[in-house]
């Protein structure tokens, strides 16, 4: 993975039009098994969705590089009982573009969350985050804990839980080594749609992910980086932060080379409600494709058995 990472850094420069999309085109529209197309206000910029089903709110947020089409194997069994709302995080796809680091703190992109929900005239949400989408779920929990019912984490420790394997695990720091790359000022310049697709295992869905990249901000993408992830020197936590109220599911592929599983220890101890951890040993880090039925028949047991808990 640490591998794949540095990869992406590797090619011509691709340019891409910082811009925010108001309409979508027939052709790059979600197919209809997986629902229809919306976009959400949020602040002066919009979020793309995708949306399928009736029934208690679930949002699914991707990480990088990645788009809603992420969850394309989940949304159809989770829809069965749930009204499913697939986004495209800021920066990337149909989703508004913002220019500066600034517009891609971990606020902001939880406000984007947020606002979805709004946008849905609800008050209560399950989310589901990988990656970079993990963090912004982990955050809008400790954030919004009356609005959140429950909480699914694929593949992103808690951010305590990383933030000291930074501190103290060589082996991470060494695999971190690609956010550092990811940090500097030109890194988006070296950045190609081509290259972002390097993970893709599914050929037969290459040609989306390689059209959704092309209309994404590379700088966006990056500025995740930037804003929110830690900067050497990396130091022991000192501050734990908000605990988070909900119950939690946290799905993990103990092949991930850039988020290694040591970081799971300890996760109950910011947790004051039931956990679940199911680790997955032949999964990588795209755990929902990798493993794309055991994450969903596991995805749709917990909730189904933690809806019937909670009534």
């Amino acid at each position: 993975m640490r591998t794949l990472f540095i990869g992406l850094l590797v090619g011509a420069v691709l340019s891409c039009e910082i811009r925010a999309v108001d309409s979508i085109p027939p052709e790059a529209r979600a197919p209809e098994n997986l629902g229809s197309d919306g976009f959400a206000e949020s602040g002066d910029i919009k979020i793309h969705y995708v949306t399928r089903g009736d029934g208690p709110l679930v949002v699914l947020i991707h990480g990088f590089p990645d788009y809603w089409y992420t969850w394309r194997h989940q949304i159809p069994a989770l829809s069965e009982h749930h009204r499913v709302v697939a986004i495209d995080q800021r920066g990337y796809n149909f989703s508004g573009q913002p220019e500066g680091v600034t517009n891609y703190t971990v606020e902001k992109l939880v406000g984007d969350v947020a606002s979805v929900v709004r946008h849905f005239h609800e008050q209560h949400v399950t989310v589901v985050g990988h990656d970079w989408g993990g963090m912004v779920a982990w955050s809008f929990a400790m954030s919004h804990p009356g609005m959140t019912d429950r909480l699914v984490i694929l593949n992103l420790p808690h951010p305590n839980g990383l933030r000291r394997e930074l501190a103290l695990n060589p082996e991470q720091q060494k695999n971190s080594a690609y956010a550092r790359t990811f940090q500097q000022a030109d890194a988006a310049s070296k950045l190609t749609a081509e290259g972002l697709v390097g993970w893709m295992r599914d050929p037969s869905v290459r040609n989306q992910y390689l059209e959704a990249f092309r209309r994404s901000s590379f700088e966006g993408m990056l500025n995740y980086y930037k804003a929110n992830y830690p900067r050497e020197p990396y130091l022991p936590v000192t501050s734990e932060g908000p605990r988070v109220q909900c119950p939690v599911l946290m799905i993990h592929g103990l092949k991930d080379q850039a988020l290694l599983p040591g970081a799971l220890n300890d996760t109950w101890k910011w947790l004051d409600n039931e956990f679940t951890l199911i680790t997955i040993p032949q999964a990588d880090h795209w755990v929902q494709q990798d493993a794309s039925d055991v994450v969903t028949r596991n995805l749709v047991d917990w909730l189904r058995r933690t809806e019937i808990a909670r009534k």
